[in-house]
């Protein structure tokens, strides 16, 4: 038979992210793998999601987005950013964040053009690159603090760059960018010529009095910049699969077609769940979010110091990376495999963010999850610390 697979296939892989969610089903244990929120999602959500199913409100919207939710994040990013949007032109709801990353990279890059990442990087960023048949190209950071200089990024630069991808606050890392990084980011983009993608999707989890800064927000970088980031981890839908692009219009359009030939539209009624999410939740509701994930931070980094797997503290998002390089194990996998059969818990592999050796020794660590949840992985991980003592004596 000469039917076979393309060869596309083997440039995206089953994720390590969805293959430990898989084990950990096996076992039945504690699954702070996979960034799945399992809190209640917040009652207007529900309630005008709902309504819209009841009063028909289920066929095809309009491909970029049905009106009120273009609309209602138009407003948001005026009052948090500054920016002056068009909600007709300069905003596209799309199938989840990562549906905004595809369509952009579809609508702006050409097969063979380079786009920087910095590792330790979030998996499908790489994946949606390799996909469209871009080329990544890799700046390491390291921990804590996860910086990078001037001379970094030169360094990865060539005739071949287009863009440069910004995560903040940053999946795995937790990494809340600076407004001096930023702006080191923008000077470059613009001496350089290139996009900026930014994944903002974690925007509302910052902790230690930390703010979030909107690349688009800074001085000429409006013209240049690919905001995408989605409902799903603020309002806990990540099932809903409700995420958006905003950028000028010379931009939106393409990518907006993109998505209508890839996805169609996002699903109607769910678009009206998050836009009264956006529209009835006042700053409040940020705030206590922001604390209440702070304080699930402080709990699972405590137990990790105490079995023994320094973690790097994360200032935004909800993972935490630690240190399991006293594990049994001649990789990253090994180790969280070791971790799972010995605690129940599962976590995800580091060489799922980096490419260089550093990975090896990490795992990563989901806190997007009822207290409940938390306390008893803690009890689990802090098994270890306790089966390692006994061992050693």
């Amino acid at each position: 038979m000469s039917l076979k697979l393309s060869s596309r296939h083997e440039w995206v892989r089953k994720s390590e992210l969805r293959a430990m969610s898989v084990e950990c089903e096996r076992v039945g244990g504690v699954n702070l793998s996979q960034g799945v929120c399992d809190l209640a999602v917040p009652a207007p959500v529900v309630r005008a999601a709902k309504e819209a199913i009841d009063r028909g409100d289920n066929s095809y919207s309009r491909h970029d987005g049905t009106g009120v939710l273009r609309r209602a994040l138009a407003e948001k990013y005026q009052r948090r950013a500054g920016l002056d949007l068009d909600p007709e032109t300069d905003v596209v709801v799309t199938s989840g964040a990562t549906g905004a990353l595809y369509c952009s990279c579809l609508a702006l890059l050409e097969p063979g053009d380079e786009v920087i990442l910095f590792e330790p990087y979030y998996s499908y960023h790489e994946s949606t690159l390799i996909a469209t048949e871009a080329v990544p190209v890799f700046i390491s950071t390291k921990a804590p603090d996860w910086s990078f200089s001037m001379d970094d990024l030169e360094a990865a630069v060539s005739d071949k760059t287009r863009a440069i991808i910004v995560n903040t606050p940053s999946n795995p890392s937790g990494k809340v960018w600076t407004r001096a990084e930023l702006e080191l980011i923008a000077d470059f983009c613009n001496r350089h010529d290139l996009f900026v993608f930014t994944d903002e999707i974690y925007e509302h989890f910052i902790f230690d009095d930390l703010e979030h800064i909107s690349v688009a927000s800074l001085p000429g970088m409006w013209d240049r910049t690919i905001t995408m980031s989605g409902l799903s981890k603020t309002f806990s839908i990540t099932g809903w699969r409700i995420g958006y692009a905003v950028c000028p219009s010379k931009w939106a359009g393409a990518i907006g077609n993109f998505s209508d030939l890839v996805y169609v539209c996002a699903p109607t009624p769910l678009q009206m769940g998050a836009a009264a999410g956006v529209l009835e939740l006042d700053d409040e509701y940020f705030v206590k979010l922001a604390a209440k994930y702070r304080r699930k931070r402080e709990v699972l980094c405590a137990a990790l110091d105490k079995a023994g797997l320094t973690p790097c503290v994360p200032q935004g998002a909800y993972y935490v990376l630690a240190d399991v390089s006293s594990l049994p194990g001649k990789n990253s996998k090994e180790r969280a495999m070791y971790l799972l059969n010995q605690t129940g818990v599962a976590s995800v592999p580091g060489e799922s963010f980096f490419k260089g050796e550093q990975g090896k020794g990490i795992v990563r660590f989901c806190f997007a999850k009822e207290d409940d949840v938390i306390e008893d992985a803690c009890r689990r991980l802090e098994t270890l610390h306790g089966a390692s003592t006994q061992k050693a004596v």
